[in-house]
Order: structure tokens, then sequence, then C-alpha cells
């Protein structure tokens, strides 16, 4: 079997001229982030220009011809734009601004999920990733239907955590099916690309493909939705504001100076857009030291901190061999035995959530 290369699949996408251009998607300079993972291909089309009425069948045609290449066995594009499609921007009225309805649409696939809680930080490192896996499988077992997306585009954590290796299988219509793990579906960026492919896209394809796996993927009848969001305040959380109906937010820290500095910002940010805050998780709280007592390596102070920001301190998370022995086997605590510490703190978090969403 021939290798496929990126040059191959640049050749083979020459040949789409999009309806009412006069150069290819490769001569226009359309085509990017192209990912090659064994037979499984990926790559982003920049349809600002293009007839809107015809962008999708850009993507087909597009992912048709890449998919007749031997040795493919899966395609997927991730449409990108910096405006709206010229035949939608017709319908629009002018000077809108940022915030007009192409960019502000749900996708439909909310009518199909019950509550949606964005796990997030305003820094990284602090554990957001970990806290929403292990959240999720806490609310499975509390017999909720539970998704886990995971939103941090440029740094999935998902697949490490949960130990998923394999792309994610397509169905009858086309779309993605979720990865089924510790009881609950997950989809994550990182499913269809190598860890060590460097994520270097601009904003607008960082929002299209966290659409596109709202919009692409056979996400089934849900009770709850988490989304583990990447750190900050970038592209990413303005697109959660604007199309994500999210229910309700969970701050994710650790006891540090510099990371409680960072809530304060994400706080402000959930604020403007009126999205509620149900609490704050302090993560790496404390060490259990031999003698049976506590150390705070951190510093301490998570409760104070809750209380004067007018949030519910749901748990304080130690600092923990287990957990991290738990994210290097994809085995999370919570689909563990649940005697333990950690584990327990999860599901109390989760009966502590579930009434408030």
């Amino acid at each position: 079997m021939s290798q496929i290369t990126e040059a191959k699949i640049r050749e083979t996408l020459d040949s789409i001229v999009p309806d009412g251009e006069t150069q290819s998607l490769i001569a226009s300079d359309r085509v990017q982030g192209i990912v090659v993972k064994g037979g499984n291909i990926g790559f982003s089309i920049e349809v600002d220009g293009l007839n809107g009425e015809r962008v999708n069948e850009v993507k087909q045609q597009a992912e048709d011809v890449v998919r007749a290449i031997p040795g493919v066995l899966s395609v997927t594009c991730v449409l990108t734009a910096h405006k709206a499609p010229s035949a939608s921007a017709e319908k629009q009225p002018q000077n809108n601004g940022p915030h007009n309805s192409a960019s502000t649409e749900v996708p439909k696939i909310f009518e199909k999920i019950g509550a949606v809680i964005a796990v997030a930080s305003g820094k990284g490192g602090v554990g957001k990733s970990t806290v929403a896996v292990n959240l999720a499988i806490a609310m499975a077992k509390q017999g909720k239907r539970v998704g886990l997306l995971d939103a941090d585009i440029y740094g999935p954590s998902a697949p490490q955590l949960l130990n998923i290796t394999d792309k994610p299988e397509v169905n009858d219509e086309k779309k993605l099916i979720p990865v089924e793990r510790h009881g609950i579906f997950t989809m994550s960026i990182g499913y269809m690309v190598s860890p060590e492919q460097a994520m270097i896209w601009r904003g607008p394809m960082v929002q299209s493909a966290l659409i596109q796996m709202l919009d692409d993927v056979a996400w089934p009848e849900l009770d709850v939705l988490i989304l583990d969001m990447p750190p900050g305040t970038g592209d990413i959380q303005l697109t959660m504001a604007q199309r994500i109906p999210v229910t309700g937010a969970l701050i994710v820290t650790t006891p540090s100076s510099l990371a409680t500095a960072d809530v304060k910002r994400a706080i402000a940010m959930f604020e403007k857009t009126e999205i509620r805050v149900l609490g704050l998780v302090e993560n790496m709280a404390f060490m259990n030291a031999p003698d049976g007592g506590k150390l705070f390596p951190f510093g301490e102070g998570g409760p104070e901190l809750a209380h004067n920001l007018g949030l519910q301190h749901l748990a304080a998370l130690p600092l923990d061999v287990a957990v991290q022995a738990a994210s290097e086997n994809g085995m999370p605590v919570s689909a563990q035995d649940q005697e333990g510490y950690t584990a327990q703190a999860f599901t109390l978090m989760a009966e502590a959530l579930l009434p408030q969403i």
C-alpha cells in the first residue's frame, strides 16, 4: 500500500474548484491544518467569500476525493470562516457587529441535552480536565446519561485521561459516534490527531472545530453534557457564550495566589456572558502527612476565597499520588474503588450539583 502524504492530499484537493471561483482550493490557499494519522485524514477549508449555499457541497466533495485515495480509512473536514459566507451575509442586516445570527445560532443537538456544565479555570495546570472527567463519571454513577466534550482544542486531555487511542467510528449518516468509557459518552479532537501533532489553529478554526464536535457527532439524548474548557478567556469561551446554552460553570483552582487571581478573571468573564457560576473546586488543596495531619504546599484559603466571591465551595481535593497514577493509566479515580477520599469527594460533588441543574 502506498504511503499517504500531505503532498498527495494537496494534489487531490487541487482538483476542486468551488462554484463561482476561478482557483482551486489549493491554489487559493483555502486548505489548512492537514493531519495524517495512519489512514485517518483531517484538514480544514477556509470558506470566506464562497457561495454560502454551496459550502457544504464543497466540504462533501473534498471529503469524497480524499476518501478515494488508496489507503484512506476516514476523512474529517472542518469548515472555517472569519465571517459568514457570502450568501448568508446577504440575508443579514448591515453593521451588526460580531453578534449576528450566524454566530449565535444554537446547534440543534441541544434539543436532546438536558443541562450543560462548563468546567473552567483561569489558568492551566490546575487539574481542570481531571475534575471534568471524574465529575462526569460520578454523575453517570448517579444514574444520569452523561456526555463529556473535550473542548480544549489546543491541548486535549481526554485521550490520556480515558486511555482512548482509537479514532471514533462513523455511522450511516457520516457522523462520528461518541466513544463510551466508564459509562459516559465522550468526544475530543485528540481522538482524531496524533498526540505529537501541534494544534496550530487560528481562532475561527478553533470555534468551527468546537461547533462541528457538536453538529457532526451522533450524540445520544443526555441528561448532562460536561464541557472541559480550555484555560483562559479566549475564542472557545466566546463561542460557548454565543452558541451553547450553558446551564452553569464550575471553576477549578489551586490555593496558590497566582491561581486565585486568575479565578477572579474567569468569574468576571462568566458574569459578563450571563452564565451562572455553580461553585468552586479547590484542587491539590493539601497532602496527607505521615503523622495523619495535612500539609498545604500551595497555601490555604479555598473556603474563604469561595465565601468572599459568593460561591459555593464544592470540594477540597488532595494532591494525591493515586490521582496522578490514574491520569497516567487512563483509569479515573471515580471509575475505581469508591471508598477512596477523592472518589467520594467527586460523588458528593455530583450529588450537590445535580439538584442545581
